[in-house]
């Protein structure tokens, strides 16, 4: 297992309820593929530097999971295909 961290952007105009239920749901794909979430931190909303697909704010959500190659992919699937998630970026953290 690898240590991981992904910094997403969700579209600001999703309802609260829908927002909650889709960081779940993103969640569920790490866990589902057998990786653990280590730390959520859920930064809110927030102004872009530059206006993206007309959009100018968005909701930011940090998470650092542990996952395996095979489960890192299928998230970054996920994420690439989902038209809620605005913009993200995943990085592997170095072995401390």
């Amino acid at each position: 297992m690898r240590k991981y961290e992904v910094m997403y952007i969700i579209n600001a105009s999703l309802e609260e309820e829908k927002r909650v239920a889709l960081i779940e749901n993103l969640h569920g794909i790490i866990t589902n593929g057998g990786g653990s979430i280590v730390k959520v931190d859920e930064w809110g909303l927030r102004d872009f530097a530059y206006p993206i697909e007309d959009m100018t704010k968005g909701y930011y959500v940090v998470t650092t999971f542990n996952a395996d190659n095979e489960c890192e992919k299928e998230f970054d699937r996920l994420m690439r295909i989902n038209s809620n998630v605005v913009r993200y970026m995943i990085i592997k953290l170095d072995e401390e």
